[in-house]
């Protein structure tokens, strides 16, 4: 089995190189790029599995990168950013990254998050169409294949947004907290505010099913407690 790629894009050459030097004793193939337009090109000529992603660079900023990525791909994207605003986060989560982690850090907590990504990832990815279905609605998720449908039409979420997906879809009726989500979903325990993050995945789902996403009829909160898949 060849190995897995990740693409690194950050301007700063002593980070691409210490990433580099992480992941490769995991085993892991690298791609450095040193501005968003340079991570785009290695995209369109390299098999890539997942991107880490620094948010200021030179010619096209992480941001920008990201949202044209999403355009064609699913794979994970983790944002890499000194910047700890919250307001940061949640930009880079609404416009499609699966995660947020914060320069500096360690190659424990790095190489840990990129395995998690991965797995989730390879999961979704892997399996082969048909087997178990379920309907809620407008809305049909087949388990085997890990695809959703709204009205009958493909449904284009990401990896991250699947498995949020899935979690409701195996439980409609069930009111899951933020933290709950979160540990579920990313497989670690709730980080700070993990109630940010989740609102992103949350939003960036109603867009994408609900026929009016400010009065969603499926993914509702559920005031204090969390959020419920309406049964229909």
């Amino acid at each position: 089995m060849e190995p897995l790629c990740i693409l690194v894009a950050d301007d700063d050459a002593d980070i691409v190189n210490a990433v580099r030097l992480y992941l490769e004793k995991e085993g892991f193939t690298v791609h450095g790029a040193a501005n968003g337009l340079e991570a785009l090109e290695v995209l369109e000529r390299e098999t890539v599995h997942l991107i880490l992603m620094d948010v200021m660079m030179p010619r096209l900023d992480g941001f920008s990168a990201i949202m044209r990525i999403r355009q064609k791909r699913n794979l994970p994207i983790l944002v890499m950013s000194a910047k700890t605003e919250d307001s940061d986060k949640v930009l880079g989560l609404s416009i499609g990254a699966d995660d947020y982690i914060t320069k500096p850090f360690s190659a424990i907590e790095l190489v840990a998050r990129v395995k998690s990504h991965l797995r989730r990832y390879l999961e979704l990815g892997g399996a082969g169409a048909g087997g178990s279905v379920r309907r809620v609605g407008r809305l049909e998720y087949d388990f085997d294949a890990h695809s959703l449908l709204a009205d009958g039409a493909p449904v284009k979420l990401t990896p991250t947004e699947t498995r949020i997906m899935e979690l409701f879809m195996k439980n409609p009726g069930r009111i899951f907290s933020a933290e709950e989500i979160y540990a579920r979903v990313w497989n670690e325990a709730a980080a700070y505010a993990p109630e940010n993050t989740v609102m992103v995945h949350i939003r960036r789902i109603r867009e994408k099913i609900e026929l009016n996403p400010k009065e969603p009829e499926y993914l509702k909160v559920v005031w204090g407690l969390g959020y419920r898949l309406e049964k229909k």
